[in-house]
């Protein structure tokens, strides 16, 4: 099956109907087909709440945002099936970044490559991301100090678009504390619960609900590489390494948002 589709073969998809089985959450985290570097994560990045949190099923049409290496990309596959569908929106295949193409490259190979993937499709992060009302939820999971400024509001209003009215939106991202500034968010790579929420209702999302799932009250913020001094980057290498271990990965908000 060919995974990279248009947006016109993407809504032809969308005009099928049928009954799905149940699949249940739990067993697509503890999936074999998972990698035991991905497994290992779990502990900081919650998916079963997370997921839970925004009312995730496995019939739905979900958008995932930049999906980077496909860590929850791995669960979505093995939980989402016919007639819900995954649609990883990654780094623009024409990019005139060359990480952004070989990040593409390397995704693609992954959805290509294993069976598990036969109901992951592949856009343009830039792109319109799906026909319009037709997706049941949008994603994004640790992407928006990637996003600050223009590219923010053309992801969300792309995605309010995608989505179909009652539609949810949800957000996982390094929490700043309040009142950082701009400038500070863009360097340490987290971002205030009050500028997510700005931008999302900016474009017409209304906020649903909050949630300290993914909190870590052990995150100061204030490390000398931003965000990336924690794991998984532990950007340092081997200095402190024992101290920002025992953090562990950052503290991040929640956030649930709904097309109305």
């Amino acid at each position: 099956m060919n995974k990279l589709i248009s947006l016109l073969s993407l809504s032809f998809l969308f005009s099928f109907s049928s009954i799905s089985s149940a699949h249940d959450l739990m067993a697509a985290i503890q999936s074999e087909d998972r990698s035991p570097k991905n497994i290992a994560r779990d502990e900081y990045r919650n998916p079963a709440k997370t997921l839970t949190f925004f009312q995730i099923q496995p019939d739905m049409r979900v958008v995932e945002l930049s999906p980077g290496g496909g860590w929850y990309t791995e669960i979505l596959a093995n939980y989402i099936h016919n007639p819900g569908v995954v649609i990883a929106a990654h780094f623009d295949k024409d990019s005139k970044r060359e990480y952004f193409r070989k990040s593409r490259e390397r995704f693609e190979k992954k959805i290509i490559e294993k069976s598990m993937y036969d109901n992951v499709y592949i856009v343009n992060l830039s792109s319109e991301l799906a026909k319009e009302g037709s997706v049941d939820a949008v994603l994004t999971f640790r992407n928006l100090h990637n996003w600050l400024g223009p590219q923010m509001d053309l992801i969300f209003s792309n995605s309010f678009k995608a989505l179909k009215p009652g539609g949810l939106f949800g957000i996982v991202e390094h929490r700043a504390n309040p009142g950082t500034s701009m400038d500070d968010m863009k360097r340490s790579g987290y971002v205030t619960e009050e500028h997510a929420i700005k931008i999302a209702e900016k474009h017409g999302f209304i906020l649903v609900a909050k949630s300290e799932i993914n909190a870590n009250a052990k995150d100061t913020k204030d490390h000398p590489k931003g965000v990336w001094t924690l794991p998984p980057s532990l950007r340092l290498k081997d200095i402190d390494k024992d101290k920002y271990l025992s953090i562990g990965e950052s503290d991040r908000m929640t956030l649930l948002f709904k097309k109305p």
